[in-house]
């Protein structure tokens, strides 16, 4: 007869550690952010065809990933936060991952598009009009300057994560500055694209890097195999654990981990044994905050279910 040991875990160990426990101040920077990059993506948009470059309209799209990053980190956040159903048995957090994964293609779509405008114009150079450049620079270092300091002043992780990503779309406007002003004085219409093509190279290796990871967790993949094996080994430690199978380590969002394990345990013991040995295996578990345990033990030498 199996026995199921639930390690008991705390309720902060639901807690997102990076924030989605969202203040009305918090809520108020990141919609300010959301704004402030969304409408401003939007004028890039035209901007950089209105001016006729594809450096503008790169960084547009960056605007856009950022603002779509943000929405749906606020949303899928919100739902992240609702309670575990009969259906959801794990909760939302999971909604996060969908989100990542959103924004992420609508990204590598974009950029897929930029690089097919402005490759081909490395070869057949056309120069913008380097005024309207340099005055949509001006104005794109403000807007995403003003929504950097907002957030950087804010309290939590999740705000100032956001600013990193925002502070990325000020150094991009800096360079469209600084090519305009070069095209001005040199004419170099090979810089508009080059330029393009930078950015663009640059969303890509970052979109790549975190695409990679969601899927890895989609699929289930074990977050952190030093984490597994070091855990693994801890709990093998205890006098009474003859040996550990089945054991699996994901992750519900890339924070949140669940643990299931088959622990055999040397000889049978009675209920108030097995209690001490829950406790035993809860103290070991403790520093690791994951947010789902389930350890079921076996009698040494019992047939596995579900095969070793």
């Amino acid at each position: 007869m199996t026995q199921h040991a639930h390690p008991p875990h705390s309720h902060a160990s639901h807690q997102h550690p990076h924030g989605h426990n969202h203040t009305p101040a918090e809520s108020s920077n990141i919609a300010l952010a959301f704004w402030l990059n969304f409408g401003f993506a939007l004028i890039e948009i035209v901007g950089g065809i209105l001016t006729n470059s594809v450096a503008i309209i790169a960084d547009a799209i960056h605007d856009l990933g950022d603002s779509l990053a943000i929405a749906f980190a606020w949303v899928a956040s919100k739902v992240a936060a609702k309670q575990p159903t009969q259906r959801y048995s794990y909760g939302y957090r999971r909604w996060s991952l969908l989100s990542a994964l959103i924004s992420g293609v609508i990204l590598l779509l974009g950029s897929a598009w930029v690089l097919s405008e402005a490759i081909p114009r490395l070869w057949q150079p056309q120069l913008p009009h380097v005024g309207g450049m340099f005055a949509l620079a001006i104005l794109g270092v403000a807007v995403n300057g003003m929504a950097v300091l907002r957030l950087r002043s804010g309290k939590t992780q999740n705000e100032k994560v956001l600013s990193w990503h925002l502070l990325e779309d000020v150094l991009g406007w800096v360079a469209v500055l600084l090519g305009s002003v070069l095209m001005y004085f040199t004419g170099w219409a090979w810089l508009d694209p080059a330029l393009s093509i930078a950015f663009t190279l640059f969303i890509l290796l970052n979109v790549l890097k975190a695409l990679r990871q969601t899927l890895a967790l989609f699929l289930q993949v074990s977050p952190d195999l030093q984490l597994q094996q070091q855990i693994s080994n801890q709990l093998s430690g205890l006098d009474f654990v003859e040996s550990i199978h089945h054991l699996h380590l994901w992750s519900l969002d890339g924070e949140q981990h669940v643990l299931t394990m088959h622990v055999e345990i040397a000889t049978p013991a009675n209920a108030e044994r097995q209690l001490h040995y829950k406790q035993q295996i809860a103290a070991v578990l403790a520093p690791y905050k994951l947010s789902h345990t389930t350890i079921e033990f076996e009698i040494s030498g019992e047939h596995c279910r579900d095969g070793k």
